[in-house]
């Protein structure tokens, strides 16, 4: 016995209404045969209006209804049909029916339930309650996971419940709202306007929409769909929440904004943190308060702090570009230049512009440069080092790893100190010639040219050790090598 099938409404006159309530509700039979449901609708009415008394009427325009998927109004005639006769096994069925349809799987379990007990053999009311029960348990198994924040596995319980339970709204929303907390906005903002195509008064469907502009961070427009739904619905905690964090938000970012704009950089520090503090949920929002506090971090000397905040950044959003390319300066500023490379070359795969080009080959020159020896730091100096302070850096380490200092140490030691006072030469033969430094400056290989150089160290020459000429004159003399 399928629920949808029509009842003929009897062959006896119905002496309430006359032949006429016999002859439109055959007209109607007609009708939703050739799948006509709306003519079949407005004569099962006409039937209904001539003969209000009768349940199949009743019946055969909640099965119109449920094919047009009204089933809201198709749940009304059903209950109308089963109170004029609570024997009438299609009614409970058609009720039953409805009530799943609509997601209340509670009442729907209890309707084929008194099929069962009218019939206990009928195969559709067996496998309506199964189905009623299913759904009770995807229900049960979604609030479970929304607890746990598993977003994803209640879109796959709402999903598997939405397919024996086509038209609830409920499941719809929770759908929609899992969606957007998933970052799936377009999803999500898609099931809410569904919805509000049917009922543009929705709160939930309002909220939903909300939501979505809310983590994509247009606070603004979020915040009217948060104040129309509290219209709509007064009551609706999810909206006021929502409304009061987005508020929240905004006024804290801005408020860092303007303190960091005035160089207050531990008060930035500070309100960026609060902000990120509002809602963990907002993934957007929060990568450009990470990202910001990481910018915060490099103007503090924190390159260290702001690595770890741009990072956070890319692990809400692992195409924000600016985090990417805010962790990659931290990078070369500490000269971690192989991390340097690998950001920037993401960058450039992602946009493709000459300043990224010329950003991914800066650092891979860096990295090139720092894999050699670092002569400024064999000379002890900096890399913007004068000629002079070049020349006097040169001197004093000469002194200090001469290898007659050494001469009664360890062989061990004399050794090392003989190896030291070899790079310090040859360091200072690159950093004193000026087209050599360019070279080295530029990360040009220098083998040819030591190649030809013959001995680099200026103070090692012929087996004796002495200073080159860089103040006019031999202060040591030649000595022997021992």
């Amino acid at each position: 016995m399928d629920c949808l099938s029509i009842d003929s409404g009897g062959t006896t006159l119905n002496w309430d209404g006359g032949d006429s309530c016999y002859i439109r509700s055959n007209q109607g039979n007609a009708f939703y045969v050739k799948k006509d449901y709306s003519e079949a609708f407005n004569y099962y009415t006409k039937a209904i209006d001539a003969c209000p008394k009768n349940a199949s009427y009743y019946g055969n325009r909640a099965a119109t209804l449920m094919m047009l998927c009204r089933f809201r109004e198709a749940l009304v005639d059903s209950q109308r049909a089963v109170r004029l006769d609570d024997c009438f096994m299609k009614g409970h069925l058609r009720e039953g029916k409805c009530h799943l349809s609509l997601g209340n799987a509670m009442a729907a379990s209890r309707c084929f339930q008194k099929v069962l007990e009218l019939e206990p053999s009928n195969s559709q009311a067996q496998q309506e309650h199964k189905n009623a029960t299913a759904v009770l348990e995807y229900e049960r198994m979604a609030e479970l996971d929304f607890e746990k924040r598993d977003f994803r596995k209640v879109v796959y319980s709402m999903d598997k419940a939405l397919g024996l339970a086509s038209t609830c709204h409920r499941f719809k929303i929770l759908k929609a709202e899992c969606l957007a907390l998933l970052g799936r906005y377009l999803e999500a903002q898609s099931v809410a306007s569904d919805i509000l195509r049917m009922d543009s008064t929705n709160g939930d469907a309002l909220y939903v929409r909300g939501l979505c502009l809310y983590y994509e961070d247009c606070i603004d427009k979020a915040v009217q769909f948060f104040v129309q739904a509290l219209r709509m619905a007064p009551d609706h905690e999810k909206s006021r929440l929502a409304c009061r964090n987005a508020k929240a938000l905004k006024a804290k970012k801005e408020e860092g904004n303007k303190v960091f704009k005035d160089s207050n950089f531990e008060a930035a520090y500070r309100l960026y943190s609060e902000a990120l503090a509002i809602d963990p949920n907002n993934i957007k929002t929060n990568a450009k308060l990470y990202c910001n506090r990481g910018t915060v971090g490099a103007k503090l000397n924190k390159p260290d702090q702001a690595i770890e905040d741009c990072t956070s950044a890319i692990k809400l959003d692992d195409t924000y570009i600016k985090a990417y390319l805010r962790r990659a300066q931290c990078y070369m500023d500490i000269e971690q230049y192989e991390e340097a490379v690998r950001d920037y070359e993401k960058v450039y795969q992602t946009e493709k512009t000459k300043e990224h080009k010329h950003l991914l080959k800066t650092a891979q020159l860096e990295l090139k440069k720092s894999k050699r020896k670092d002569y400024y730091k064999v000379l002890g100096v900096g890399k913007n080092a004068t000629e002079d302070e070049i020349k006097k850096a040169y001197r004093k380490r000469a002194l200090m790893h001469h290898p007659d200092r050494h001469s009664a140490a360890t062989p061990e030691v004399q050794k090392e100190e003989e190896k030291k006072f070899k790079e310090m030469g040859e360091a200072f033969t690159v950093l004193s010639d000026p087209k050599k430094k360019t070279r080295y400056d530029c990360g040009h290989d220098l083998e040819d040219d030591s190649n030809n150089m013959g001995d680099v160290n200026p103070l090692f020459h012929q087996g004796t050790y002495k200073f080159p000429d860089i103040s006019g004159g031999n202060p040591t003399g030649p000595r022997r090598a021992q």
